[in-house]
């Protein structure tokens, strides 16, 4: 068992972003048995999950002849328009059916609001706007955290570098994440993490 200052983040591991999902993650199930496995060594256990309106403004569907993985401006900076993914109460916005759920204390839902995507489990894409998961954190005398999940170069690499910004000590566990690498994306992330001083294990 690691210490009690010590928390395992699983991000977005959902149907959408597995094998035969939405906006798939190659090998993203492949992940699952490690994760649930990390969950027994940790006493605190946060579990992330995308849930998106239909029509969330970063959705390519919602934009007049966009094409999905395009790039558009919005208020916050650049934003990638996606697939339409993990739409509230769907089977895509479910967690994988193998993923381990109850040992989870908290499970932190993001990209709600419709006009503002949400990569990071600590902020929206504005990078102000809070989830609370810090606030949840702080109180339960948290100051280092794992990170896991689906997507390395996006939501694992943002809640890492949005982690790291707050004073936490983190890690990324390489072995049970997985990129989507949309042109270069994991090379860059890599970079911005080991500048901001997040381990990658």
């Amino acid at each position: 068992m690691r210490r009690s200052d010590e928390a395992l983040i699983v991000i977005d591991v959902q149907n959408d972003f597995c094998p035969g999902g939405a906006l798939a993650v190659a090998g993203g199930d492949e992940i699952i048995p490690r994760i649930n496995a990390l969950m027994a060594e940790f006493q605190t256990v946060v579990l992330t999950q995308d849930w998106h309106p239909a029509n969330h403004t970063s959705f390519a569907a919602n934009h007049s002849g966009a094409s999905p993985f395009s790039l558009i401006e919005m208020p916050y900076g650049p934003q990638v328009l996606w697939p339409t993914h993990c739409v509230q109460g769907s089977a895509g916005a479910a967690f994988h059916p193998a993923l381990r759920t109850d040992p989870a204390q908290l499970v932190i839902r993001k990209g709600f609001r419709a006009a503002i995507d949400s990569y990071s489990a600590f902020f929206e894409n504005d990078r102000v706007t809070p989830t609370g998961l810090e606030g949840y954190l702080r109180n339960r005398s948290v100051t280092a955290i794992t990170l896991v999940g689906l997507a390395t170069d996006f939501c694992v690499a943002y809640s890492a570098l949005d982690a790291a910004r707050l004073g936490f000590a983190v890690t990324v566990l390489d072995e049970a994440c997985r990129a989507i690498d949309l042109n270069g994306s994991l090379a860059g992330a890599r970079v911005q993490m080991l500048a901001q001083g997040v381990r990658l294990a």
